[in-house]
């Protein structure tokens, strides 16, 4: 787990926050100063708060508990759930997973040779297919509500923020000098809108939780062997 150094994180432009105009107060302690009407985000700040969500999620993977990745925006949706967030899908998790079983049967009629559909038939579920993967692609293996939410841009993913919240979830996101730090239990003071400074902080806390889970694995089998 090889924590981005500060000339990592200086070249992917993790320290670049918005516009003076545009900022939140609450984002006060995490600003190092203003450059040419931009806020510069204080970098020493990011590598702590980056070390202790890390370690959180680490140990969450390492207990068992699953997190989900949130991200929409364009900059950042390549690796999780895409396109946009489906209201309720936390919080109206059974039905979400009614839609998943269904893709996933959908799936099957395209794919098992055992099946016989028509043309127009595949044409019209490989449409539907499609359709849901947009929005259920990214938690088709979720088989229970997560514990914690990690998401890019709390700002612009509020709605999944509201429900994580609701359902008393841990949160920890990448926070932009525009948004309230406040919001998330494990705020990461960074650049949200460059897909380098996303990939960065993402792939970090992506390795912490391979290491957590990669840890429980390791236990599990020392667990056995003390028993056999």
């Amino acid at each position: 787990m090889n924590k981005p150094t500060y000339n990592e994180m200086l070249e992917a432009g993790v320290h670049y926050g918005h516009l003076k105009r545009k900022w939140n107060p609450k984002m006060l302690p995490y600003i190092f100063m203003e450059r040419k009407g931009i806020h510069i985000i204080d970098l020493n700040r990011t590598a702590e708060c980056l070390d202790r969500a890390a370690f959180a999620m680490k140990q969450m993977a390492k207990s068992g508990k699953k997190i989900l990745f949130v991200a929409t925006k364009k900059q950042a949706k390549d690796a999780f759930v895409t396109e946009r967030w489906l209201g309720g899908m936390m919080t109206n998790f059974a039905t979400i997973r009614k839609s998943v079983k269904k893709m996933n049967s959908i799936d099957k009629m395209l794919t098992d040779p055992a099946i016989s559909i028509t043309k127009k038939e595949r044409l019209t579920l490989s449409r539907e297919k499609d359709k849901l993967e947009k929005v259920l692609g990214g938690i088709a293996n979720l088989n229970r509500l997560p514990s914690a939410v990690f998401m890019v841009d709390i700002h612009h993913e509020h709605i999944a923020l509201a429900e994580a919240k609701r359902l008393g979830m841990k949160t920890i996101a990448m926070v932009d000098t525009n948004s309230d730090p406040n919001k998330v239990d494990f705020a990461i003071p960074a650049n949200d809108d460059a897909s380098k400074s996303v990939k960065l902080i993402t792939d970090y806390v992506i390795s912490a939780i391979k290491e957590g889970l990669e840890e429980r694995r390791v236990a599990k089998l020392d667990s056995k062997e003390d028993n056999n």
